[in-house]
């Protein structure tokens, strides 16, 4: 988590607003120590406890399931690896679809 948190605040132009699930490496105290030294670069808002429905991760996770890894079974854990970031390199080039994902219903909240 950290990691990620690194490098999203690293190419951020401008404060980040960070929804996250509450998942306990979200609150671990080695994340809550490294977020508070950077108040500043992002504010943290968590999703009440399971609300699948709420979370805009979830939309992407269907998408992939449905689109990289439905369209035909991967063999090994090798393929899938592959054909999950190959699908997600696309989708990167394609704001529209990620877009999409943020107007449905009950996620819209995260994109205002």
């Amino acid at each position: 988590m950290k990691e990620f948190l690194q490098r999203l605040l690293r190419h951020a132009r401008r404060k980040v607003f960070l929804i996250a699930d509450s998942h306990p490496v979200h609150k671990s105290k080695k994340v809550q120590r490294w977020l508070e030294k950077r108040c500043d670069d992002r504010d943290l808002f968590f999703l009440p406890g399971y609300s699948p429905e709420l979370n805009p991760d979830e939309l992407l996770n269907q998408d992939v399931k449905s689109n990289a890894l439905g369209r035909r079974g991967p063999g090994n854990q090798t393929e899938m690896t592959t054909d999950v970031r190959s699908y997600l390199r696309s989708t990167q080039k394609r704001p529209d679809i990620v877009k999409s994902d943020f107007e449905e219903e009950h996620v819209n909240y995260a994109a205002k």
